[in-house]
């Protein structure tokens, strides 16, 4: 695992964190307890801070990024990942605010000053363009994602299921390295 300094600000990492080693996290990321990082992940806080929130994970492949404060955007923009998140493989999630219990589906793309509210599922492939706000108990899909209908019960009830099962495999994996 490739954990770097950039401009004097390392990384924070949680208790209980799992960091594979091929994944690279560099400067003002603040992991809190319990979260998983997978295979080939990046988290890159450069230009701005990211926070994830307990027991995120993220995925194979993802990329976390913010963007830096300037002409074209004054104030920059932060990642803000909730509580009990799951980011897929191969998703990109950039400068913006994915609340609790969320999935971000496989290869789905999220830009900069977009907003999940709580109890998100959005599906693979599907693009949060700049601002956009997806609203809380909502499946969305699509480029751009739109809301397709309300999330069952049970579909409320994976999306607190799929970062528990992340939790109880990411300690499996720390107890094989004990």
């Amino acid at each position: 695992m490739e954990i770097q300094t950039f401009k004097d600000k390392s990384p924070k990492i949680g208790k209980r964190v799992m960091i594979h080693p091929s994944s690279v996290i560099i400067g003002d990321v603040s992991l809190a307890d319990h979260v998983s990082v997978w295979p080939t992940a990046v988290i890159r806080g450069d230009v701005e801070s990211i926070q994830i929130g307990v027991g995120t994970n993220v995925q194979d492949g993802a990329v976390l990024h913010v963007s830096h404060a300037g002409d074209y955007s004054p104030t920059g923009h932060k990642l803000r990942i909730g509580n009990g998140v799951t980011i897929g493989h191969r998703a990109v999630v950039h400068g913006c605010t994915v609340g609790n219990y969320c999935l971000i589906g496989i290869g789905a793309i999220i830009m900069d000053g977009a907003v999940l509210e709580d109890y998100v599922m959005l599906g693979a492939g599907g693009l949060v363009s700049p601002g956009k706000v997806l609203q809380s108990g909502y499946l969305y899909v699509g480029a751009p994602a739109k809301p397709i209908r309300a999330l069952t019960d049970s579909e409320k009830a994976f999306l607190e299921y799929s970062y528990q099962h992340y939790i109880k495999l990411k300690d499996e994996y720390l107890t094989s390295e004990d």
